[in-house]
């Protein structure tokens, strides 16, 4: 059990490995509830844009076109100095971390294992925040305890703010046993894996004593645009210590691709570009941000497509008597009771041509848990009924 878990694919969408795992071949037909991606395909009309852009291989991508930000903070409301467009959200993850290279991180879980992973490369030592109940509650007033880096006694703090800095240089006096505040705070909104959202006032009470301790919050919104509630964007206006992470390539369907990017003041954004590996985005990927970014008609069949699925598809799923949070994402997480259960019932989609995710790697959920991406209603349909039929057997 122990090998066999600590070689589980750290992310959804590994078909190979899981097949070869479970003995199938490698190609076995499966409908992939793994990857949390829009069921609805790429854009049609990208397949024509890429014959059409074979020419931008031929050279190296511009280091000064600014076009790419330039429609992403249209969109957003925002200057072209506060975006930074990255290689995909994984790259916006490894450089919020490198901006706090050594220092102190808190991560609100279970959450996206690559907060950890980015945090341990740049040497930030990590504290988890853990989400409480069914419900998957934050205790705020724990996580403001945290940022502060106090144990068991008051902490006295003399500060120096600057306009182009975040960061508070901080002198303590403390009792036995306090730590440095916290340098970074990172959580997801919505959350993966458990699709549950922090209130838009929670973050604001988190970035007014982030201020205050010199943390910066770091917003992981790759899956906002799934979302019925608000992007946090808004908030930068007013939150130099704010940073927002996005992905075009959920959305869009487009992992391959690799295309994100990160909001934030422009001191910081500077800071972020300055840490940023040279032609870290392909020339194809900053082609396409302006015609993605474009297509209206995409987004509206998103939302009328999630409209459909996402009350029904939950509510299904708990009258066949499984637990299922509510969700906010385009995925939705079920309680199987154990880890043995939920590896039982992962074998048992898989052998029928489904593909759910495990939750092995995602701290607070020890494995008891699958996560369930939703699909459109014929594969939603048959997902369905393969849990109807475990629950008889």
């Amino acid at each position: 059990m122990t090998s066999w878990i600590a070689n589980w694919p750290a992310h959804g969408g590994r078909r190979a490995a899981l097949l070869a795992r479970f003995g199938l071949p490698s190609d076995y037909p499966l409908i992939d509830f793994s990857a949390n991606l829009n069921p609805l395909g790429p854009p049609a009309w990208l397949s024509d844009w890429l014959t059409g852009a074979a020419d931008r291989l031929a050279v190296y991508p511009n280091p000064d076109d600014d076009a790419p930000a330039q429609a992403i903070a249209a969109q957003q409301g925002l200057t072209p100095e506060q975006v930074l467009v990255t290689n995909g959200g994984a790259e916006a993850i490894y450089l919020a971390a490198a901006l706090h290279a050594g220092g102190r991180a808190l991560v609100v879980e279970p959450t996206f294992s690559e907060y950890r992973l980015a945090c341990a490369h740049y040497g930030l030592s990590v504290e988890s925040l853990a989400l409480r109940g069914e419900a998957f509650e934050l205790d705020v007033d724990a996580a403001e305890r945290a940022m502060e880096g106090a144990v068991e006694s008051a902490v006295e703090r003399t500060e120096e703010r600057t306009e182009e800095r975040t960061e508070e240089r901080t002198e303590e006096r403390t009792g036995e046993g306090a730590r440095a505040p916290a340098s970074v705070l990172f959580l997801c909104r919505p959350n993966n894996p458990t699709g549950t959202l922090l209130p838009f006032e929670t973050i604001e009470r988190l970035l007014a004593r982030g201020f205050e301790t010199g943390t910066t919050v770091v917003v992981d919104e790759a899956f906002i645009d799934f979302s019925d509630e608000g992007a946090l964007t808004p908030l930068l206006a007013s939150a130099p210590n704010l940073v927002l992470l996005r992905s075009l390539t959920k959305l869009y369907d487009l992992p391959g691709l690799r295309l994100g990017y990160l909001l934030a003041s422009p001191s910081l954004v500077r800071r972020a570009r300055d840490l940023q590996m040279p032609w870290s985005v392909n020339a194809l990927a900053l082609g396409l941000v302006a015609p993605l970014l474009a297509d209206a008609d995409y987004l509206s069949r998103t939302r009328t497509w999630l409209a459909d699925v996402r009350p029904g598809m939950p509510e299904a799923v708990r009258a066949l008597g499984y637990a299922v949070p509510a969700t906010q994402a385009n995925f939705m997480l079920l309680d199987c009771g154990d880890a043995a259960e939920a590896e039982a019932l992962f074998a048992f989609l898989l052998r029928r041509g489904l593909l759910s995710r495990h939750t092995h790697n995602f701290p607070g959920l020890d494995g008891r848990w699958l996560r369930l991406a939703l699909r459109d209603s014929a594969d939603n349909a048959v997902l369905l009924e393969a849990l109807a039929a475990w629950r008889r057997a």
